[in-house]
C-alpha cells in the first residue's frame, strides 16, 4: 500500500491527515488517553515535549553560513511578513474580543487565529518554488525564513500590540530548545545531519497529539470562514511581501508571492501561546481550526499564483 504517498498528495499532508485523525478521537472517544494511560496516553496528550523536540531538531537542522544577498532578501521578506501579522494585530485588537467572536459567521475568529497564519511561512514551498521561479540566493533565503517558523513571533507580536503579557522567562522558554539545537548543529555537522533528519519525522506525531485538543464540531463551524481566512492571508501578506522583495530585496516580486503561505508548524501555535498565556486558551481550539486550514488553502494557490506572476508580471520588472 502507498500510505505514505497518498498522504503527500495532500497539501501539508502529513501534517493535516494525522491532525485530522486526532481530532476524530478527540471527537468520538474523548477519553481514550485516560483509559489506556501510559504511552498511549503520553502520544495522545504529548504535544507540549513532542513540540519541544521538534524545536530542538529545527535549530540543528538550520547552517549558520549566509551571504549578504541572501541576508538582504530573506530579511526584506520576514520584515514584510511580521510587520504585516503587528499591524493586523494592532488593528484588530481594537475590535476582536480576546476569546474570539463567538456566534455567527466569523465564529472563532480570533486575533491568535489571524496572526499565527500570516506571520510565518511554508519554507520548504516558497523553497521549491524560488528553485524553479528565483535565483540562488532567493532560494537560500528559505533557511533564515524558516527561522521565523515557531510561536516566538506570534507570542512577541501579542505582547507588542497590548494583547499579552509574557513573562520573559517564558519566553525564552520557547526559543532555548531551538538554540540550543542551532547551536549544537552549527558546532558539529555530523549532530546537524543527525538530528535534521527528525524534524520530518516528528510532525506527524505532534500534528496527532494536536489534533487530539480540537473538537471536529469548531472545524466544520470555521471550514467557509478558514478558507477565506487563506485568501485574506495570500493578500494581505502578498501585497506587503511584494512590495517589500521589489523596493528592498531588488527581486521582481515572485519570491514575496512565494513567501505569501501559511506554515504547517503554524497550526500549533495557538495551543503554545495558550500554554504560555491562558486568556488565549478559550480561543486555541478554534484558531487551530482555522490556522490549519489556512495552510491548505495558501498551500494550493501560493504555487498557483507564483506561477501566474514567474510568467506573466515579473518579465515585465525586469531590471
Amino acid at each position: 500500500m502507498k500510505i505514505k504517498r497518498t498522504i503527500e498528495k495532500i497539501p501539508g499532508g502529513m501534517m493535516l491527515v494525522p491532525l485530522l485523525l486526532g481530532a476524530v478521537l478527540h471527537t468520538f472517544w474523548p477519553g481514550t488517553g485516560k483509559y489506556f494511560g501510559s504511552f498511549t496516553n503520553g502520544l495522545i496528550t504529548g504535544v507540549v515535549p513532542i513540540l519541544a523536540v521538534w524545536l530542538f531538531c529545527l535549530g540543528a537542522s538550520i547552517h549558520i553560513r549566509a551571504t549578504g544577498t541572501v541576508l538582504r532578501k530573506s530579511g526584506a521578506l520576514i520584515g514584510a511578513k511580521v510587520g504585516m501579522a503587528w499591524l493586523v494585530a494592532l488593528v484588530l485588537s481594537r475590535w476582536l474580543p480576546i476569546e474570539g467572536i463567538q456566534s455567527g459567521f466569523f465564529v472563532g475568529l480570533s486575533v491568535l487565529a489571524v496572526v499565527a497564519a500570516l506571520d510565518m511561512t511554508n519554507a520548504g514551498l516558497y523553497a521549491s518554488l524560488m528553485e524553479e521561479y528565483g535565483s540562488k540566493e532567493e532560494a537560500g533565503a528559505a533557511v533564515l525564513i524558516g527561522m521565523e517558523s515557531g510561536p516566538l513571533v506570534t507570542m512577541i507580536i501579542l505582547g507588542s500590540t497590548g494583547l499579552a503579557v509574557f513573562e520573559p522567562q517564558l519566553l525564552a522558554g520557547v526559543i532555548i530548545p531551538f538554540l540550543i539545537g542551532f547551536t549544537l548543529g552549527n558546532l558539529d555537522e555530523e549532530l546537524r545531519e543527525f538530528f535534521s533528519k527528525a524534524t520530518r519525522i516528528l510532525i506527524p506525531f505532534f500534528a496527532f497529539s494536536l489534533g487530539n485538543t480540537i473538537n471536529l464540531s469548531v472545524i466544520v463551524d470555521t471550514g467557509l470562514l478558514g478558507v477565506l481566512l487563506g485568501v485574506a492571508v495570500m493578500v494581505v501578506s502578498g501585497t506587503a511581501l511584494v512590495v517589500s522583495d521589489i523596493v528592498l530585496g531588488g527581486g521582481r516580486g515572485t519570491a514575496g508571492i512565494a513567501a505569501s503561505s501559511t506554515a504547517g508548524a503554524a497550526v500549533a501555535t495557538p495551543h503554545l501561546v495558550a500554554q504560555a498565556a491562558p486568556q488565549f486558551a478559550p480561543s486555541a481550539p478554534a484558531a487551530t481550526a482555522l490556522v490549519a486550514a489556512c495552510v491548505v488553502v495558501t498551500a494550493i494557490l501560493t504555487p498557483v499564483v507564483t506561477t501566474l506572476w514567474a510568467s506573466r508580471v515579473a518579465p515585465r520588472l525586469q531590471r
